[in-house]
């Protein structure tokens, strides 16, 4: 257990695995990738505010789509765009292509579940609507026949005239 004494304002990275339902592996490898940068106290890591608000745009980045190359972009220009307003444009213009993709992903999504949907339906109908085919027809015939010959077996009784047992 660690020893370490945190202010308000820091965090273990305990404290955002759970916070944030990820792992400690998921936060040290974007530690590792350059999206967080915690300090340490000793040998523990400790985040801080700006780091939590950084996890929060990555995690909504990844969700959104953006790969963690692109995301590392973004949350550097942050820091570039009070200097350079072209930044802006630049991070404005990647927001509008993801946009546009996941519209186009959203469009493929639905048109596949209005195929599956149409499917569904008519597989219903025909299952509430079929007919016995003619296989299942003559086997129900030929069980009828057989059943008919057994209880006159059982009861000693002679097949009726115009019976399925009489038939060829």
């Amino acid at each position: 257990m660690s020893t370490t004494t945190l202010t308000n304002s820091e965090f273990t990275i305990r404290d955002l695995a759970s916070e944030f339902d990820v792992t400690a592996r998921t936060l040290r490898f974007y530690e590792q990738k350059g999206l967080l940068n915690p300090g340490r106290k000793g040998a523990s890591r400790v985040y801080s505010i700006a780091d939590r608000a950084r996890l929060v745009l990555v995690l909504r980045g990844k969700r959104v789509g953006f790969s963690l190359d692109e995301i590392r972009e973004m949350l550097d220009m942050e820091a570039i765009t009070s200097q350079d307003p072209s930044a802006l444009t630049d991070m404005l213009d990647r927001f509008h292509e993801r946009i546009d993709a996941l519209n186009s992903q959203r469009d493929d999504i639905d048109a596949a579940i209005a195929e599956l949907e149409a499917g569904r339906t008519w597989l219903e109908d025909r299952l509430a609507n079929r007919e016995p085919s003619e296989e299942i027809k003559h086997r129900a015939r030929a069980f009828e026949a057989l059943a008919a010959a057994r209880m006159n077996v059982w009861t000693g009784a002679s097949p009726e005239p115009g019976s399925h047992e009489t038939q060829t």
